[in-house]
């Protein structure tokens, strides 16, 4: 990799200014981790007399831990350039999906500005939409597609299992994130590291069970070609026989491929191949800050509300994300549940699902004031009118998708040859309950033509009828079971966003126990 062409005076001046505000902003504790971890890092770079040569990777959501990290990997690259009169060329990626609200851009944009990243000649940054790579630029509009395929996805898995969380909103989105790593890692030239802030233990835990999940659910599922990639940014998909980084991303988009297969079904090969994980390069090696930066959450709120301009923005800022608005939905799915699906109250749902999140942010070890922060969104007589209608606006101006469409996913009324449907019509659209019978023809029968019908249960669901067959033919995770999703089921048994609640499935029925996952 050739070595940057840079006016040295302008960029030494530019160093040293970012320098001297990180080193003002940052505690004295962390500055000296940086100092020591920024050792470590040249140790580990392929080239450690052309530090320029060498090219590191940090992925950026715009959250506060991302935040951190960031500035983090600042100070390492300004310590560097200090000692040796060149650094390590930083290459800084952000995966936006349609969950992400504006602010959480505005947040990246104040962030790299405060570190003087933009017009850094070291420092390359990125933002991903979907299999599309750019140079970073707030102004950028939401891209259209990516909001239909995460639409999609929402709603398809969704429909699988009553609205569950995790399942509903995350579980697309995380192979999303990490083809964004891939698609960041192998641009261009490509990276030679990647940042993490997770320990050796934590990455060979979650490498090992990455493995194993591919061999449960991605057996007989050979790596496909990828659809040809919008913009002609995706690399090729991962090789089964890669090592390190190479074998964890081609094991991710084995599960990937199983993943939307079962959801989108077997015939939608663009949908499914859209969705893949990308190739990184074999060089690459992830490298862990963690034995430098172990540090109790709120320690560093000052550096992201003061210095990096961080903004807590109510949307944004859901339960334990801050860069998400999708928790504000997962609880509203709860109270929507509880309202229509057990006939209880709204209120009761929403609060079932407050504690449970809350529980999360203190697992997580969240800042005190943070926790109170949001208790006290979700407390109060008008609480869950207000939380209701903002969580309403949300979905509609984000996603496109109605409270009635929402309503029907929390049924999840078509799985399993429709076997909530009955119910569903009668208690939802009265109207359509004489015809339930042809409803079950038309979607058991991929032959059979009713427009009227079809017409009224994509305005029902927000899906059109070859989607709703898919559905029908496939299975649903019941309340209370934990079960009957054999790929979701896998991906879910892994993830620690979950918890067994005790609730009620009727309005004066007995208490019952039930798995509710989410973030």
């Amino acid at each position: 990799m050739a070595s940057l062409d840079v006016d040295r005076a302008c960029v030494a001046e530019l160093h040293d200014q970012a320098f001297r505000a990180l080193r003002a902003a940052l505690p004295a504790a962390n500055l000296e981790a940086a100092l020591r971890c920024s050792a470590r890092l040249q140790a580990a770079l392929p080239d450690r007399e052309r530090l320029d040569r060498n090219l590191v990777l940090v992925a950026y959501g715009g959250g506060k831990d991302s935040s951190y990290t960031l500035a983090f990997v600042r100070a390492m690259q300004l310590i560097l350039f200090r000692v040796h009169g060149t650094t390590f060329r930083m290459r800084v990626a952000t995966n936006r999906h349609a969950g992400m609200p504006r602010v959480v851009l505005e947040n990246v944009d104040r962030a790299y500005a405060a570190l003087r990243l933009t017009g850094d000649p070291y420092c390359e940054l990125l933002l991903i939409d979907g299999n599309e790579v750019a140079p970073f630029d707030v102004q950028t509009p939401q891209r259209d597609h990516v909001v239909r395929r995460n639409r999609l996805d929402i709603l398809m898995t969704g429909h699988r299992t009553f609205g569950d969380g995790r399942p509903t909103f995350c579980n697309a989105c995380n192979f999303s994130v990490a083809n964004s790593f891939g698609l960041a890692a192998s641009y261009g030239a490509g990276a030679d590291l990647i940042i993490t802030g997770d320990s050796e233990q934590e990455q060979r835990q979650y490498s090992l069970w990455i493995s194993r999940l591919a061999r449960r659910v991605g057996v007989g599922q050979p790596p496909k070609a990828p659809a040809t990639p919008r913009a002609g940014t995706a690399p090729p998909r991962a090789s089964t026989g890669a090592r390190g980084a190479g074998r964890l991303f081609a094991n991710l988009d084995r599960i990937a491929h199983s993943y939307f297969v079962d959801i989108h079904g077997p015939d939608a090969a663009d949908t499914v191949a859209e969705r893949r994980v990308a190739e990184v390069p074999q060089r690459l090696r992830f490298f862990s800050i963690y034995s430098d930066t172990q540090y109790a959450a709120g320690d560093h709120l000052d550096l992201l509300t003061g210095f990096l301009g961080f903004v807590f923005d109510d949307v944004a800022f859901s339960f334990t994300e801050s860069d998400c608005g999708n928790p504000a939905l997962m609880a509203h799915l709860r109270g929507l549940k509880c309202e229509r699906v057990y006939q209880r109250s709204y209120a009761d749902g929403m609060q079932e699902y407050v504690e449970f999140a809350l529980d999360l942010m203190r697992k997580k070890d969240f800042p005190a004031e943070l926790v109170e922060l949001m208790r006290a969104r979700y407390d109060g007589a008008d609480a869950a009118d207000r939380m209701r209608r903002a969580a309403d606006d949300y979905a509609l101006e984000t996603f496109g998708l109605a409270e009635e469409q929402l309503v029907c996913l929390a049924y999840s009324p078509f799985a399993e040859k429709g076997a909530g449907l009955e119910e569903f019509l009668r208690r939802e659209h009265a109207d359509l309950a004489a015809h339930s019978a042809d409803i079950h023809a038309l979607l058991a029968d991929q032959s059979r033509d009713a427009p009227e019908l079809a017409e009224a249960l994509a305005r029902i669901s927000g899906l059109e009828l070859p989607q709703l067959r898919v559905l029908y033919r496939s299975s649903v995770r019941r309340p209370g079971s934990g079960t009957g999703t054999e790929v979701i089921d896998a991906v879910l048994a892994g993830d620690p966003h979950k918890a067994v609640i005790r609730t009620r499935h009727t309005q004066n029925g007995p208490q019952a126990f039930e798995q509710i996952s989410g973030r």
